[in-house]
């Protein structure tokens, strides 16, 4: 996955002096802003800093385009966060490479990017003599959830309300929830949900940062020409595989060297929570480190018949991934809002 929810130096500070810290959630930078602490060993060394509590003040941005799904902040001890990376800026754009940003009563989309399996020290295997049938990126797409830098924990987002049951993420925008799996963490924010495995590991081309091997990114569907489930699903997937494996929505670089091609696992008609969807899986073959698998699923919202929601996977090829096993029971995970055991994907 590429860059990860978490707090950030603000791109946009003028100066002179130090950038306020600013909250990217996986798809666009939001409004929430802090002064960083700087006698804060953590802030010294470049980690990300404690976000404030729930509730903080200030409504997210509207993002600047599609990226990935997003993941939650990394814990200290992880690799400093590269500084003043350009930010999105604008209406967002639809699903595309790298989860698009939706927005929705002003609040950005959540983006989810989940790239990258093993946890490589080295910085990933360069891969050559790959085909030319490269996933061509698209400025309009929405976030992404493959695996990712890893910039946090989820309870350092900037939260839209405390989640009491600790098993699932909550996306009040979509009226849905996510399941939480074991291994796994769960982020509630004002653009949406994501959860993300806990693991991360050095980047392939960047390691500098962290990248995680699994994550899902839920948020309004806002943004793309298509109306129906599969047809947005479909519009998404190249965007997807672009913010997941392609090129960092935050940071703009390409953290597993770019995509050489990919091959389509499943386009199929699916029930989620009760509702009648769409899923487009791919196969994305990578130029460094590990290749990924990415999924964007599409339905109607159970709770909020004006809204279509978007949940985007991205999971790492290779052994110590999550499989294709989690991916599918985060889909059968998916519940309305408020609901329990009814209503899971078939």
């Amino acid at each position: 996955m590429t860059t990860p929810p978490g707090w950030y130096p603000d791109p946009t500070h003028p100066g002179p002096g130090p950038a306020p810290e600013r909250w990217w959630d996986g798809a666009g930078w939001t409004e929430h802003r802090r002064t960083p602490a700087v006698h804060d060993a953590a802030t010294l060394n470049g980690a990300p800093l404690t976000p404030p509590a729930a509730g903080a003040p200030g409504a997210p941005g509207i993002p600047g385009a599609p990226v990935a799904p997003g993941y939650p902040p990394a814990a200290p001890g992880y690799a400093p966060v590269p500084g003043y990376p350009p930010g999105p800026a604008g209406p967002p754009r639809g699903r595309g490479p790298k989860i698009a940003a939706v927005v929705v009563a002003g609040a950005v989309l959540v983006a989810a990017i989940v790239g990258g399996v093993v946890l490589l020290q080295d910085g990933g295997d360069d891969k050559d003599g790959k085909d030319d049938k490269a996933v061509p990126p698209s400025s309009s797409a929405p976030p992404s959830a493959s695996g990712g830098q890893s910039d946090g924990g989820s309870s350092d987002a900037p939260s839209s309300g405390p989640t009491a049951d600790p098993s699932i993420a909550e996306d009040t925008l979509s009226g849905i929830t996510l399941p939480v799996l074991d291994g796994w963490r769960g982020a509630s924010t004002q653009s949406g949900a994501s959860v993300t495995t806990e693991e991360s590991y050095p980047c392939p081309s960047l390691p500098a940062q962290n990248c995680i091997p699994g994550g899902a990114f839920s948020f309004p569907a806002i943004g793309f020409k298509a109306k129906s489930p599969k047809g947005i699903a479909k519009e998404d997937i190249a965007a997807n595989a672009e913010d997941s494996y392609g090129t960092d929505p935050r940071t703009k670089k390409k953290i597993y060297g770019g995509i050489n091609k990919h091959q389509e696992l499943k386009s199929e008609a699916v029930t989620v929570a009760g509702q009648q969807g769409y899923l487009v899986r791919w196969k994305v073959d990578t130029k460094k480190g590990a290749d990924g698998i990415v999924q964007s699923l599409v339905f109607p919202s159970p709770t909020k018949p004006d809204v279509m929601v978007l949940v985007r996977f991205g999971f790492d090829a290779s052994g110590t991934a999550p499989t294709l096993d989690d991916m599918d029971e985060i889909v059968k995970g998916i519940r309305a809002f408020g609901d329990s055991e009814d209503d899971g994907a078939v």
